[in-house]
C-alpha cells in the first residue's frame, strides 16, 4: 500500500467499510432507501467513484479482497466527498450469501480475473452455481453487467449466464458498449494488447 492508501484505510475504513457478516439490510447500511448496485472486484475503485459521483441518488456497495484497492477507493471517496459508497472486504462468493436476497438493482463486474489456463477455469467468478447466487440477490428486472477483454472468458460467461435460471440476455449475444461506464485501467491494458472488449448485460425475469 502507498502511504496515502494506508492513511485512507486507517482513517476511513471504520466509516465506510462494513464487516463481513454484519451487513443487515441496505437501508441500515446506507441510511436511506435508495437503489443499491453491487460491484464485485472494483480494483483501484476509480471507475466506482466516477459512477457514484455521477449518480448520487444510487447507493454502491463494493466488494474487494485486496486492501490497497480499498485504500485507494477510500481516498477517492474522501477527495470527491462521496456519501453513497460502502465497502466489504472479502471473498464475493462468501459475502453474497450474507447479503439480502431480491434486494439489489444490479451487479457490476468489470474485468474480473480471467484465469486463462484451462486447469484454472473453475476459479472464474462467472460460473455456476455462483451465478445462481447473483440472481437470488437481484430484484426483479435487476441486471448483471460484466465486461472482459478475454474472448474465451466472454464466451464462457455468456454460456454460464445464459444457462442460469431466472436470467435473460437483454441482447442477442454480447451487449453494445454502455457509454456511461468509464474506462478502467485494466481495460486500457487490454486495448494496448489489442484485445477486444466484450460486454454482457443480463436481466432477472419477472
Amino acid at each position: 500500500m502507498s502511504d496515502a492508501q494506508k492513511r485512507s484505510y486507517e482513517n476511513l475504513a471504520p466509516y465506510f467499510c462494513i464487516p463481513p457478516g454484519e451487513t443487515g439490510d441496505y437501508e441500515t447500511i446506507f441510511r436511506n432507501s435508495g437503489p443499491v448496485i453491487i460491484e464485485i472486484g472494483f480494483g483501484s475503485g476509480i471507475a466506482t467513484a466516477c459512477i457514484a459521483e455521477e449518480n448520487p441518488g444510487i447507493n454502491y456497495l463494493g466488494i474487494e479482497v485486496y486492501r490497497p484497492g480499498i485504500g485507494r477507493l477510500l481516498w477517492e471517496i474522501e477527495k470527491r466527498d462521496l456519501k453513497n459508497i460502502r465497502i466489504i472486504q472479502g471473498d464475493a462468493a462468501e459475502i453474497l450469501e450474507t447479503l439480502p436476497f431480491e434486494a439489489a438493482e444490479g451487479f457490476h463486474i468489470f474485468f474480473p480475473d480471467p484465469w486463462p489456463k484451462k486447469r484454472h477455469h473453475k476459479r472464474r467468478l462467472i460460473t455456476r452455481p455462483f451465478t445462481n447466487t447473483l440472481t437470488r440477490c437481484l430484484k426483479k428486472k435487476g441486471y448483471v453487467y460484466m465486461v472482459t477483454d478475454w474472448a474465451d472468458y466472454a464466451d464462457w460467461a455468456l454460456a454460464e449466464l445464459s444457462a442460469t435460471p431466472g436470467l435473460v440476455n437483454k441482447y442477442e449475444g454480447f451487449a453494445p458498449p454502455q457509454t456511461w461506464r468509464p474506462k478502467t485501467r485494466f481495460e486500457q491494458k487490454g486495448l494496448d494488447k489489442e484485445h477486444e472488449i466484450r460486454e454482457l448485460l443480463f436481466l432477472r425475469g419477472e
